[in-house]
């Protein structure tokens, strides 16, 4: 069980508890209450799409004032960003205490490792003022409005003449502002007591302004009090969705109490949290600030850009214009309220109105999702630990023995001589290059974990290095910090710095990282920064980094900076012939996604971990974090074959696909529980191989677009309220797979929902299920996966067995044509090398099918139903090339499920590939459905090249 002692409730963070206060005080107050932040109307400019101006807070003991720089840029895509700084602390106008070393301005450096892109501002927005509001028109055809309240100021933006976002609607904004600690006075001879309470400003809780205790340490906090806060209302919008990580449902909670709400905000404080639990705001080990709303046919959100520890509450009251309704008829408002312990207030608002707009102008912002190698999003095999090198050679040799395909072995930190990373412990590892070239036989790779903390032992050189070029982590006195963690006393390598990029860059060559080779890859765990003996497992808030800036201000960037510099390096191992690096992290933050992949962390081997896997990996999908997975079988403990067995069911629909267990778990490799149960986990396994044609394609469109991997109901159906709460059930990318995996013990069953009127069919026998708005109980015995295809589809797919997805490589396709209602399917296949980076010179095959039957072409019966593939690569660059390399690799099936009943007598249909003089004849077999099932056709070895363009006419 999760050691609560170990983390801070709101009450126990001294900045939430002072904005809870705060927002409390405001609501008592009701409409006697204005908040205390104006906009100074001479001050505003606008110049280049940017509005620009100064507010002024008003202190209510004195009456005077404190300037905090206001910008709002209205960008490009049609997105508005809101910064608010501090004048004093921006000018170093003020003292630190302690005689810190920390930098005096607020952190304003987050930018620099979330965002890349898309702040090019729109210099036509149309601005006037009036009644002391001032109007801007911005956008695509200026359809957006933002209303810039000066007194007290507000913001509230407009689209289709409704407001969507509200800031400091309710009066929340709260930036604590600098200002010195008054000491008591002490008369001549008078004894000063270091640990007496300072005197309270108008009744104000001081008490941790200036230092805070926890768990056994005391922040010295130089900067005294720091934190800026924010209510963010979407008005008629009664679901939130994002903020990962939590281990909560992906619609978000209410947080101030009431039945089956919780009453804590959620939080984003990157952690190493054993064992965490269900149900729960509490923080876990990744924070991506980025919030969704959705109603009918209607999507907003915004982004938080904010490295510190931050809460957010949520409340969803109901808003009736009628006071005799008594709520009935009326509308919710989602109201959340954000607080961070320190930097800018710095908000990205994105007005939609499509969730797949919001993706793609985040992503603009943020990056996309790395495209990754392609053994990357196959199965990966992993324990804590495998013990020798002789021991990774016998697993490797037992998967092929059983016919079961995988692409990656994981090491955990007991390879290494006495957890000294870069290193190999020379008794159990007594030959690693002969390890990886076994794998290397069958296309397979090698995955070892490196962590940012570096044993504090002499005469290794990796720490000698990290000392004599001073390139640690600082404590608060400005000397290296020591901490501990696996290997005992530690330090910690401070990647915000580009010369320990660089260092940690040579580190990774073949000569000094002896013992490796091109096929292994890197595991970033521990990378909050877990440290065993700091306050919440993790680093002092007063530690220094790079920059003299202050761990709190940066805290949860801290993991992904680590990341970056590990991807890096990996970048630059091969310069001749680079490959697209694999790093796994176990910490992230907004950005994280253009490095590489992401774990939910240390679950358990449950029932209930199990459940929450699917609404975790969907929130990160949404939060533009697509390549999630969550350990199959559970970390901690043993699982039962049932539920070992529903797990890999499940997880073969997760993006980052993955079997882990602890050290002190069984053994639990797929060939070990015997059957049937060895063989039904091989089915899973191997549905994920057929189908990594259509899963890498769904990682190109994510790549390109930032649309999700896996996508949650309310995604593919923004007008059925009935769904926008199922959080059990997504689609995989745009191949209109439905996939409700087995999360009880003992089912038989699973019940589907479908929000649309387009027919499904059952994956395996092709039983039909259609009706919208109606939940349909499929059967799902031990050996079903319950899988669904959405009539109006094509899924690419490989039907060939192999040991590994690289022997695939030359495999030829299946296209499972999925007939929709009006008799049409579409689907994509995207193919590269699978490996390099040649696909940004056009190396890659992007083709688009699509089949119109005879109905549906004609407008009745008769004429000829038709599958066309078509070039959506533009044959630019290495284009040509790439297809010329592939030539000989072919569609060798087609499958139309819902054939028409007219194909009965059918026996061939006509092939044209273009620059053919004449077209040719080949066989068509058409089955008839029985029993609920829907009839379908096949047609064997049509001969038609992947990258050519085609026609078949049935």
């Amino acid at each position: 069980m999760v050691k609560h002692e170990n983390f801070k409730t709101c009450d126990q963070s001294g900045f939430c508890k002072r904005n809870r206060a705060y927002a409390d005080s405001v609501t008592s107050r009701g409409n006697s209450w204005t908040s205390p932040y104006d906009l100074e109307r001479a001050s505003l400019q606008v110049k280049n799409g940017e509005l620009s101006g100064i507010i002024l807070k008003k202190l209510e003991d004195d009456g005077q004032t404190v300037r905090l720089p206001l910008f709002i840029s209205f960008l490009q895509s049609g997105s508005v960003r809101v910064t608010v700084d501090e004048e004093k602390r921006q000018k170093g106008n003020i003292e630190l205490r302690h005689g810190s070393q920390a930098r005096k301005e607020r952190y304003n450096e987050a930018a620099k490792w979330a965002l890349i892109g898309g702040l090019s501002t729109d210099t036509s927005v149309a601005v006037s003022t009036e009644s002391g509001t001032t109007i801007v028109k911005y956008g695509p055809n200026q359809k957006y409005q933002a209303l810039i309240r000066h007194s007290p100021f507000s913001v509230d933006f407009v689209r289709d003449e409704h407001v969507h976002v509200k800031l400091n609607g309710q009066g929340f904004m709260n930036m604590e502002h600098w200002r010195p600690k008054l000491e008591k006075e002490t008369k001549e001879g008078e004894e000063v007591i270091e640990d007496q309470e300072p005197i309270k400003e108008n009744t104000v809780d001081e008490s941790t302004w200036w230092e805070e205790t926890f768990g056994g340490n005391t922040d010295s906090k130089p900067k005294g009090p720091e934190s800026v806060g924010l209510d963010i209302t979407f008005p008629g919008y009664e679901h939130v969705y994002g903020i990962p990580g939590h281990a909560s449902s992906l619609s978000l909670k209410e947080t101030r109490g009431g039945t089956g709400n919780y009453d804590q905000p959620y939080r984003m404080y990157n952690a190493d949290v054993f064992e965490y639990e269900m149900d729960s705001p509490m923080t876990l080990y990744g924070s991506i600030p980025f919030m969704q709303a959705h109603s009918k046919d209607s999507t907003v959100g915004v982004f938080w850009l904010n490295a510190a520890e931050t809460w957010v509450d949520i409340t969803k009251p109901k808003i009736s214009s009628n006071p005799l309704s008594f709520g009935i008829g009326g509308k919710t408002d989602t109201q959340t309220h954000w607080f961070s312990e320190s930097g800018l207030l710095d908000i990205f608002v994105f007005l939609g109105p499509t969730s797949k707009d919001i993706m793609r102008s985040y992503s603009e912002l943020t990056g996309y999702t790395q495209l990754p190698q392609q053994f990357a999003i196959a199965y990966h095999q992993c324990r804590w630990n495998y013990v020798t090198d002789e021991d990774v050679k016998d697993v490797d040799r037992k998967f092929d023995k059983h016919n079961i395909p995988y692409d990656v072995i994981w090491l955990d930190i007991e390879y290494t001589d006495g957890k000294k990373y870069f290193t190999w412990d020379s008794h159990n590892f007594v030959d690693p290059i002969g390890m990886q070239k076994q794998l290397d036989g069958h296309d397979r790779k090698l995955v070892a974990i490196i962590d940012p903390h570096i044993k504090n032992e002499g005469g290794y050189s990796v720490v000698d290095e990290l000392k004599s070029k001073s390139l640690a982590v600082k404590n608060k006195d400005n000397n290296i910090y020591e901490g501990w963690c696996w290997p005992g006393s530690s330090h910690w390598i401070d990647c915000f710095n580009p010369a320990a990029i660089a260092w940690w860059q040579s580190l990774f060559s073949y000569s000094s990282f002896k013992g490796t080779s091109p096929n292994v890859f890197i595991w970033n765990d521990m990378n909050e920064p877990s440290v065993f003996n700091g306050p919440e497992t993790t680093m002092p808030k007063d530690n220094i980094h790079h920059g003299n800036w202050e761990h709190r201000d940066v805290h949860n960037i801290n993991g992904m900076t680590f990341q970056n510099a590990t991807y890096t390096a990996l970048l630059h191992r091969d310069p001749k012939a680079p490959k697209r690096p694999f790093v796994l992290t176990r910490s992230f933050f907004a950005g994280s996604q253009r490095l590489g992949a992401v774990w939910t962390g240390d679950n358990q081997a449950s029932w209930d971990h199990l459940v929450a896997s699917i609404p975790m990996t969907l929130a990160n999908n949404i939060a533009g974090f697509p390549f999630v997975g969550a350990d199959v079988g559970g970390f901690f403990g043993n699982p039962s074959n049932e539920l070992l067995t529903r797990w890999y069911q499940a997880g073969t629909f997760n993006p980052f696909f993955r079997g882990h267990a602890h050290i002190d778990s069984r053994r639990r490799e797929p060939y070990l529980p015997g059957q049937p149960y060895t063989g039904i986990i091989t089915q899973a396994i191997r549905l994920r191989y057929q189908l990594l044609p259509a899963w890498y394609t769904a990682f190109h469109e994510a790549a390109t677009d930032g649309s999700p991997i896996i996508r949650p109901q309310y995604y593919i159906h923004p007008s059925d309220e009935k769904g926008f709460a199922i959080d059990d059930q997504f689609y995989i990318g745009s191949t209109g797979l439905l996939a409700k995996p087995v999360t009880t013990e003992g089912a038989q069953s699973v019940d589907v929902y479908i929000s649309d009127t387009e027919t499904y069919y059952d994956y395996i026998d092709y039983t039909t299920y259609s009706g919208a708005g109606k939940t349909f109980t499929i059967a799902a015995p031990l050996d079903k996966i319950p899988l669904l295809m959405q009539g109006g589809h094509i899924i690419p797919r490989r039907d060939r067995p192999r040991r590994s997805s690289g022997l695939m490589r030359w495999d030829p396709f299946t296209l499972v044509v999925v007939v929709g209602n009006d008799g049409t399917a579409e689907g994509t296949l995207y193919l590269d090398d699978g490996e390099s980076f040649d696909y940004q010179a056009g190396a890659y095959i992007h083709r688009q099918f699509s089949f119109k039957s005879a109905a549906s072409a004609s407008g009745g019966a008769g004429g000829s139903s038709t599958l066309v593939s078509k070039d959506l690569g533009g044959g630019v660059g290495k284009s040509k090339e790439y297809v010329k390399k592939m030539a000989k690799v072919r569609i060798e099936k087609v499958i139309v499920v819902g054939a028409p009943p007219e194909w009965e007598r059918r026996t061939e249909v006509l092939v044209v590939e273009d620059g053919a003089r004449a077209g040719r004849k080949v066989g068509l077999k058409w089955r008839r459905g029985e029993g609920g099932r829907a009839s379908w056709a096949v047609v064997r070895d049509p001969g038609v090249k992947v990258g050519g363009d085609w026609e078949i006419e049935f």
